[in-house]
């Protein structure tokens, strides 16, 4: 058992002042993990003047030493890549190989490349006689998510402390070891006092971070209903807001898909997190035509799987981040076994290690485009494959949800998938199974949220634009 019960505030760990806790279990044991300190309303405001405070003199450091400093703390973050793999494997339940790759290694490349970007995004630019600045937006406050919590803080913090902003997180009680080691580095980094406070807690702690009249924006992720909810008290206070929420990202597979990479793909999104990815391709849409091929194929492909603790190097999916959570994804597959959904693979009497949060990799065919699982997002390894009979109609069927945060399509031809991927309302849309690309802008469109991170995008976030305009005559005598 690990005690969090001191909060970063102002350069130091500060006692929390309440008992409240919330208690955190090893995803795969069910053994208790950790007890997590809720702060209050008056150590949020604490941290929240720290912030204030500390912003004149960060936001008027060079670029490059604000920069330095984010370098710095990555640098410190980077010896501890397998405390941090171990730890997040046990709480969130990812396999500890791809945790130390995905959930730490891969977001240190992150907080370095931010910095690497930091001069060039925020640097003076003209537009005729005026000449265009970048102004930090003010204090930040930040709220992060269990499913990928170093990476989702990155996003975050990296981007806001080069941008010039001060920072309040308030990370997710369900994984806390991220946040602990973070101020750590901080701290050993010498970052000045006030620019990051971390205030640990859970949803009354994030609210009063959103509640807070001096802060000046504020950046979430998580689910939409509580993205809509901090929407509604910005928009009252007029704060600026960047809100990654949810999605129910769709892959359109062509009648001229490669269907074994189809199917590649179609499990593979499912197993790196349990699911537990936003951007998970929770929907495969393939010609009705083809369907039995697919349904063969799909069944085959979860025969080769091994759920198990995430520390066993067999393993090639893990648990789910708490029996809260598993209980709720249970319900969604109970609910569609209900209503004779064809049950490909996996369903509520799968077998399941004795111990911990399983659920079985699911699929279920010939789900109705409209229906309950095909439009709610139920973040676990559940997947809908949804017949279509022509392309037009599977450019509606994937557009055709409150969400828009990512999408696929194989067909082929890279032309092909391209003409396809350029009519559907997502964020980020792979083609013909191309990879992941950090620098690029990750957001989406209706229900999956408001902004952009990654890359100079995400940066862009945090800053006002100022148009300082220089008399004519001048501006034509420096010509």
């Amino acid at each position: 058992m690990t005690d969090y019960r001191h909060h970063l505030i102002d350069g130091a760990w500060m006692a929390a002042q309440s008992a409240q806790h919330t208690t955190v279990y090893d995803s795969a044991t069910e053994a208790q993990l950790a007890n997590v300190a809720h702060g209050t309303n008056e150590e949020i405001h604490l941290a929240v003047r720290a912030a204030k405070n500390a912003f004149a003199a960060w936001s008027t450091l060079p670029v490059n030493v604000r920069a330095d400093y984010v370098r710095a703390i990555a640098d410190q973050l980077e010896e501890h890549v397998e405390h941090l793999a171990a730890g997040i494997a046990a709480e969130v339940g990812m396999p500890l190989k791809l945790s130390q790759r995905i959930q730490v290694q891969a977001p240190l490349l992150a907080w370095r490349a931010t910095a690497d970007l930091a001069a060039q995004c925020l640097a003076d630019s003209s537009v005729g006689h005026s000449t265009i600045t970048h102004v930090p937006v003010g204090v930040v406050g930040a709220i992060t998510p269990w499913n990928y919590p170093l990476n989702q803080i990155t996003g975050k913090v990296a981007a806001a402390l080069v941008a010039g902003c001060t920072v309040v997180l308030k990370p997710s009680e369900l994984a806390p070891c991220t946040a602990q080691a973070l101020g750590e580095a901080a701290l050993a980094a010498g970052l000045p006092k006030g620019v990051l406070n971390i205030v640990l807690g859970d949803a009354a702690t994030g609210q009063a971070l959103v509640d807070h009249a001096e802060v000046d924006m504020l950046s979430f992720t998580g689910s939409t209903a509580v993205g809509r909810r901090i929407a509604a008290s910005a928009g009252q206070a007029l704060k600026r807001v960047a809100l990654e929420l949810g999605g129910k990202s769709a892959c359109i597979a062509t009648a001229d898909a490669p269907i074994d990479n189809v199917v590649r793909q179609g499990i593979g999104s499912r197993l790196p997190n349990s699911g537990q990815s936003c951007n998970s391709l929770t929907r495969l849409l393939v010609p009705a035509a083809l369907y039995d091929q697919y349904r063969d194929l799909l069944a085959q492909a979860v025969t080769r799987l091994t759920l198990g603790d995430p520390r066993d190097a067999a393993t090639r999916m893990g648990p789910l981040v708490s029996a809260a959570h598993r209980d709720r994804v249970q319900a969604f597959i109970v609910d569609s076994e209900a209503r004779g959904y064809d049950l490909i693979a996996g369903g509520s009497n799968a077998a399941l290690p004795v111990h911990g949060y399983f659920i079985a990799p699911t699929i279920f065919g010939r789900v109705p485009a409209q229906s309950t699982l095909a439009q709610q997002e139920v973040f676990g390894p559940v997947l809908s494959v949804i017949t279509y009979d022509d392309e037009q109609q599977a450019i509606d069927i994937a557009n055709g949800t409150a969400y828009g945060l990512a999408a696929a399509v194989w067909a082929g031809s890279t032309e092909h998938a391209l003409h396809i991927a350029r009519q559907l309302r997502a964020g980020q849309v792979d083609v013909n199974g191309a990879p992941y690309n950090a620098a690029a802008p990750f957001g989406g469109f209706g229900d999956s949220g408001l902004g952009r991170e990654g890359g100079t995008f995400g940066i862009e976030e945090f800053v006002e634009l100022r148009a300082i305009q220089l008399p004519v005559a001048r501006t034509q005598e420096n010509a």
